[in-house]
């Protein structure tokens, strides 16, 4: 891929945990995050975007939700779980994803928060159609996601650098 096209970053945030008596890190999906997680991929699917590369947290409940986002895919991403994403902060995460290779066109990162919705922010300098409006009237409940475009390397994204295209979140 040229760094002359545009780049998509999807950032979602994993689905609603249930809260059993297990270390943070090992909280698995609620019934209903197992549910929205679905639906989100069917949602993320129809976006018609071809992701190249999905960046996981280590986390239980992040990697459930990519396992049931990613069935809804025409196309399965390669996958790469990281562990720096669990509790990062959004100056660690444009470092991830600084690390992209150019090959790389579109990619999702799948996370938590306050770390994905402050990314989002951070990253976000112009916004297409209601999607800002839909961002800031919802927040980033979880498994919603935003897509963003940006052009250049990935060495290049840094804040300001995104336009907000899309946002969606399930309903509540």
């Amino acid at each position: 891929m040229s760094v002359a096209e545009p780049r998509r970053i999807v950032l979602f945030r994993h689905a609603k945990a249930d809260w059993p008596q297990v270390t943070d890190h090992e909280r698995p999906l609620a019934e209903r995050g197992r549910l929205d997680a679905a639906e989100a991929g069917r949602r993320l699917a129809d976006t018609g975007i071809p992701l190249d590369l999905a960046l996981c947290s280590t986390s239980t409940r992040t990697r459930e939700t990519w396992k049931l986002a990613v069935h809804e895919f025409p196309h399965r991403p390669k996958t790469s779980y990281e562990e720096r994403i669990y509790d990062a902060s959004p100056g660690e995460l444009i470092a991830l994803l600084n690390e992209t290779p150019d090959d790389t066109g579109n990619a999702v990162l799948i996370g938590h928060n306050p770390g994905v919705q402050s990314l989002a922010e951070i990253l976000v300098g112009a916004v297409e159609g209601d999607a800002g409006q839909r961002l800031a009237r919802r927040g980033f409940p979880t498994a919603a996601f935003a897509v963003l475009t940006f052009e250049g390397s990935w060495k290049s994204l840094e804040p300001g650098t995104a336009t907000l295209v899309d946002f969606w979140a399930p309903s509540e």
